[in-house]
């Protein structure tokens, strides 16, 4: 009967201080632990050993070196499944550069998919995409004016037999990988051997201080870094079991991911806030769970949101889950993957600071008993630099900031890819010829660790204040939160202080009275808590535009809104803006 693997490796930790990921697979494959996949209701479906990892690989690997030349670029669709990682592995084994595609789900429906290959695959220059046979219909039409093969997961036993490798080495590349966020110009990130090995070593030893009883368990997508580096190729790089369901799987049954730490005792696993907020909001109290094994249970790709997080610890503490267990972080998929860790055990170190004084002078002044409670925000450090690194708060004329002035978060390290794949411009705006990444990220150090306030481009100034959108957005949805999904906030027309602020609010209800009263009371407590004119439109649910790793992406959702393809269900018809009019 097929039995997930074990926790125990039979052999020695090593902390990714390999050349490559096929050195790295070459060892793992001595040790008796692997990968494990299991459906939405914790079954296990399919196991796979390091050993049966690499030997799948290897011998796919021989099929592909005549398949295609060296450093071809390979579009894989990232399903939670063996074949992704065998696939994955066995083009690092024949010498070609696997990009990891996102999912139909994620991203809209089928005519927003098939836009969204096309322009992949404008950027990527695909020698091939691999997919399921029960994907290969949609990839085949995105790219039906292009002369580029789609292959179904079976169609590559079909491959001539070969009788070499052509592994890469240690200057190779070894992965592109495309922003979440992109839409009109994906940008492709490039992955490195060099890169990979080097974060890989910095997470398992310094960041997640890894030993021998370690166990992860993921539900996030292997199109994403958090992911693909996270739970797939750092866990090869350290010799760690690592048990999977599909992100689907966790959407419509998320207390599974709880079940299975539960049942295998596991010890790492991550999520941004939603995926917490969501086991708290489908919780039934319908079975007993032990998560005192978990001993870091990590946050990121987004902002960390301290309310929804404080949740889960209360409701999950008879648990065994402990508020220490949190393990805030700090990366993007130009670092790889991870730039910072908070320290074991700290849990969720708040700041909270005077948001006026903030706004206008961007300090992050620690609020006092005589702020207003409407000016009070708090935020979460994201821990220490993880070593070999360096962060630097910058501002807008370059010059390094320090204590709590808030400015780019600039990072530099053996981690940090070499650029965007033949996009030269993007690179140069980035990525400076000393070695600098531009994140694009604001921040400020709070003593010795780094604290996150947002996204650079976000950012909406107002007569002379800082107004973050996230402030906009989670004051409407804790003014009404049980009728209410996601919020959007974002400016439009005009220049200056001229700019109109909007706030898109989805509401699963269409009674005219609960519209109404959700409209009065959201309304209120914008004045109330930011203090800025907004315009407000109750939206139905799901209108809002979610990338890959499931963040808003507000650009998307501004671009639909202009578009007038939102409907305003008060009005019950869609709206659109011409220039500083509304047109019904």
């Amino acid at each position: 009967m097929n039995q997930p693997t074990p926790t125990n490796r039979g052999k020695s930790i090593r902390h990714g201080d390999f050349d490559t990921l096929c050195d790295a697979l070459d060892y793992a494959a001595l040790c008796e632990t692997g990968l494990n996949f299991f459906d939405g209701r914790a079954r296990l479906k399919e196991s796979l050993t390091y050993k049966n990892l690499r030997i799948k690989s290897q011998a796919l690997a021989k099929r592909l070196v005549p398949f295609a030349a060296k450093n071809s670029r390979i579009g894989l669709a990232a399903v939670t499944t063996p074949e992704f990682a065998i696939i994955f592995m066995a083009c690092q084994y024949a010498g070609l550069v696997p990009a990891p595609l996102p999912l139909p789900v994620t991203l809209g429906g089928r005519n927003s998919y098939e836009r969204q290959l096309q322009r992949l695959a404008d950027t990527g220059d695909f020698h091939a995409l691999f997919c399921p046979e029960s994907m290969q219909q949609i990839m085949g039409s995105a790219l039906n004016d292009k002369a580029i093969p789609v292959m179904s997961f079976e169609d590559l036993e079909k491959l001539p037999d070969g009788n070499e490798l052509r592994p890469f080495d240690k200057d190779d590349l070894c992965y592109i990988q495309y922003s979440s966020g992109s839409s009109s110009s994906p940008k492709g990130i490039i992955g490195t051997q060099a890169s990979v090995s080097a974060n890989c070593h910095a997470i398992t030893k310094f960041g997640m201080e890894m030993d021998d009883n370690d166990r992860g368990t993921s539900w996030l997508p292997l199109y994403h870094d958090m992911g693909l580096i996270g739970f797939m190729l750092a866990p090869i790089m350290s010799q760690m079991t690592v048990d999977y369901i599909d992100p689907q799987d966790f959407t419509r049954r998320p207390i599974t991911w709880l079940q299975l730490i539960n049942d295998h005792k596991s010890t790492f696993s991550f999520s941004p806030t939603f995926g917490y907020e969501l086991c708290v909001r489908r919780w039934r109290n319908d079975r007993n769970l032990d998560l005192s094994s978990w001993k870091a249970a990590g946050i990121g790709g987004d902002m960390v949101r301290p309310e929804p997080l404080t949740e889960f610890s209360t409701l999950f503490s008879k648990m065994g889950f402990s508020e220490g267990t949190f393990k805030p972080s700090y990366g993007l998929a130009e670092t790889t993957l991870a730039a910072t860790f908070s320290p074991p055990g700290q849990g969720l170190l708040k700041h909270t600071i005077d948001m006026e004084r903030y706004e206008r002078t961007s300090e992050a002044i620690e609020a006092n008993e005589i702020t207003n409670i409407e000016h009070k925000r708090t935020f979460v450090a994201c821990g220490l630099v993880l070593p070999g690194h360096e962060i630097e708060i910058r501002d807008f004329d370059g010059n390094v900031l320090d204590g709590n002035k808030v400015g780019k978060i600039c990072l530099r390290g053996p981690s940090v890819s070499p650029g965007y794949f033949r996009n030269t411009q993007a690179t140069e705006a980035s990525f400076s010829s000393d070695g600098w990444l531009d994140t694009g990220d604001l921040g400020y150090w709070l003593d010795n660790q780094l604290v996150v306030t947002g996204r650079f481009k976000d950012l909406i100034l107002w007569h002379g204040r800082n107004i973050w959108p996230q402030d906009i957005e989670w004051a409407a949805q804790a003014a009404a939160p049980h009728r209410i999904g996601r919020a959007c906030s974002f400016a439009m027309g005009g220049v200056g202080d001229q700019k109109e602020i909007m706030l898109l609010l989805e509401c699963r209800t269409r009674d005219q009275k609960l519209l109404d009263e959700i409209y009065s009371s959201v309304m209120t407590a914008i004045r109330l808590e930011v203090g800025v004119p907004v315009r407000l439109q109750l939206v139905p649910k799901s209108t809002m535009v979610i990338t890959s790793s499931g963040k808003l992406s507000r650009a998307r959702v501004k671009a639909k809104f202009l578009n007038g393809e939102i409907i305003d269900i008060q009005a019950d018809s869609p709206v659109s803006i011409i220039g500083n009019e509304t047109a019904l």
